[in-house]
């Protein structure tokens, strides 16, 4: 093994938790930049330029610079250990990294239809959407760990579970609040 792949490999877990990090954070933004722009002013104005401010930083400076470190690190990990390539649970893995930097795109996409005052989704539909990086980040753990067909089955199932499950407690939610 390469001298320097320890190292790599703790950088590269260094920037999945930032990215991770800032993509659920930057989602519960949208939800409340959202519902911001329903408000009367002053609040309005407000609120919006504050929400502006913090979602352009977090990705800006935490969000896009970690996706960026987390393919660079991972690239080179999987150039060290490029037997991997041959195994079918790191292609699923690589697959969900694609999607997942769909999501950091599509995030952004949201970000600057709301810095326009443009209701993209409501606040419910961001609630849901905010838990793909969940939904991302079980898929991609299992995936490593399990490592193999049968168990990435069982993988699906119980993240298909645990959608159905999420989706359930956001209705819950939604049902609690209006009450």
């Amino acid at each position: 093994m390469h001298a320097l792949y320890p190292y790599l490999l703790a950088t590269h877990i260094i920037f999945v938790v930032t990215w991770f990090a800032a993509l659920f954070y930057i989602v519960r933004l949208y939800i409340y930049h959202r519902e911001a722009l329903d408000t009367a002013e002053p609040g309005h104005t407000i609120l919006h330029q504050q929400f502006s401010i913090m979602e352009t930083r977090l990705m800006q400076i935490i969000g896009t610079p970690s996706m960026v470190l987390v393919v660079i690190t991972g690239s080179s990990l999987l150039h060290i250990q490029s037997q991997y390539l041959q195994e079918t649970w790191m292609w699923a893995k690589l697959f969900f990294i694609v999607c997942l930097i769909v999501y950091h795109f599509f995030c952004l996409r949201i970000q600057k239809k709301l810095q326009q005052q443009i209701p993209v989704f409501s606040s419910t539909t961001l609630r849901m959407l905010n838990e793909l990086a969940t939904i991302f980040l079980v898929a991609i753990v299992f995936l490593i760990e399990m490592r193999s067909l049968i168990d990435m089955v069982y993988g699906i199932l119980g993240l298909l579970g645990l959608a159905i499950i999420m989706l359930v407690a956001i209705k819950w939610y939604k049902s609690k609040r209006k009450a």
